[in-house]
């Protein structure tokens, strides 16, 4: 056995102690997200509601008595530094990993922190995150196989269309709802009038327009990512581009609506969260935000503070700091806003980690998203 002697060794003991005394009143949550690089207003939005909760939990008392102890680490939108920041993260044994957001950098990530056995709670919308088979993987974020059905379920019951033209952003997560949205079009018997892919970073939508306005679709849906998705905006209000365009929460986004100005007005689409839905608790949330950051959030913010919310609720579910036993009550969850505040909404989670959730539809007016209708979850889920 090794002695400590002489205030050398004093030093080192009472360090360990220290050290030892930290980890007991401390619960690691380690941040993994878009900083910088294309996903940064993305990414930050989710790091300041993740931030947001930490702080009103912690100034509530922390989880079972302890306070939470995170960090955020910068993916740089980059899927091989994700992969890089989350094995930093694993080796100093976390209790849960937040984040990514890009479905790209979770699909090269989540392998890590399935061998680690420790849940990983992420932004990500790719509809094969949840299907490979990973038990530890799961979402505050709607996958497209949930959001797409809700779509198509709009522009067939609602819209009444009988054509639609599909503009997609050719990265993972457009594949993803590219699939998913064909899949649920065939289903209902729409014709796909156009398909166009377009690139990550693409500038110049003028041949894309140009495409769409001779498919003549009774509809437009695009799903680009934000900046992109500003840019066809503005290229089709350009050229006149008069066909209806509906997409999902990317298209109606905070900054969509910021860069795009008014060429973003009249744009329809699904949002699985927003920060102007009329429920009471977005409502304080958006408020408490918006205070404090001195900005409006978008739905990463809501997703990362609701993240964080999910910890908290289902470790005092299960009574005790044990990440395996968290991933099992994750498994067909639901928690109700009365028992549980901090999610906002009912929300479930299926065998998948898939989310179910009410979500909306909303329409750019004078440069603000309005909700114009509440849609019902897809499945009804069973309370905490």
């Amino acid at each position: 056995m090794r002695h400590f002697a002489g205030p050398v060794g004093i030093a080192v003991a009472a360090s360990l102690w220290a050290s030892a005394a930290c980890a007991q009143s401390t619960v690691y949550i380690p941040d993994v997200i878009e900083l910088s690089g294309p996903g940064a207003v993305s990414g930050t939005n989710w790091r300041d509601g993740v931030a947001l909760a930490v702080d009103e939990i912690n100034n509530a008392g922390g989880i079972l008595g302890r306070k939470i102890q995170t960090e955020h680490l910068d993916t740089q939108s980059n899927p091989g530094i994700s992969r890089a920041q989350v094995q930093k993260v694993l080796d100093k044994d976390p209790y849960v990993v937040l984040g990514p957001i890009y479905s790209g950098s979770v699909k090269v990530n989540m392998a890590l922190t399935q061998a680690a056995e420790i849940p990983q709670i992420v932004g990500a919308e790719a509809a094969d995150i949840t299907t490979q088979g990973n038990p530890w993987i799961f979402r505050t974020a709607f996958g497209q196989q949930f959001s797409m059905p809700k779509i198509a379920n709009y522009l067939h019951d609602k819209l009444k269309v009988k054509t639609v033209a599909l503009v997609w952003v050719n990265n993972d997560f457009g594949k993803g709802g590219h699939d998913n949205f064909l899949k649920e079009m065939k289903a209902r018997n729409i014709e796909i009038a156009a398909d166009i892919s377009t690139e990550q970073g693409q500038v110049d939508f003028g041949s894309d327009v140009i495409k769409l306005k001779s498919a003549k679709a009774d509809a437009i849906f695009v799903y680009t990512n934000e900046e992109e998705s500003a840019r066809f905006l503005i290229e089709a209000k350009r050229q006149g581009l008069s066909t209806p365009l509906f997409g999902e929460t990317t298209l109606l986004s905070q900054k969509v609506v910021e860069l795009a100005g008014p060429a973003a007005n009249g744009v329809r689409g699904h949002v699985g969260l927003s920060a102007d839905a009329p429920i009471p608790a977005i409502e304080d949330f958006t408020k408490n935000f918006s205070e404090r950051y001195k900005y409006r959030p978008d739905h990463n913010g809501i997703k990362g503070y609701t993240a964080v919310y999910l910890v908290k609720y289902v470790t005092e579910k299960i009574g005790k700091f044990d990440s395996k036993a968290f991933g099992a009550a994750m498994k067909g969850l639901t928690l109700r806003p009365d028992k549980a505040p901090g999610m906002l909404m009912e929300a479930s989670w299926d065998q998948n980690g898939d989310i179910d959730r009410a979500s909306f539809l909303a329409e750019i007016v004078d440069g603000k998203q309005k909700i114009v209708e509440t849609l019902p979850k897809l499945k009804a889920g069973k309370g905490e």
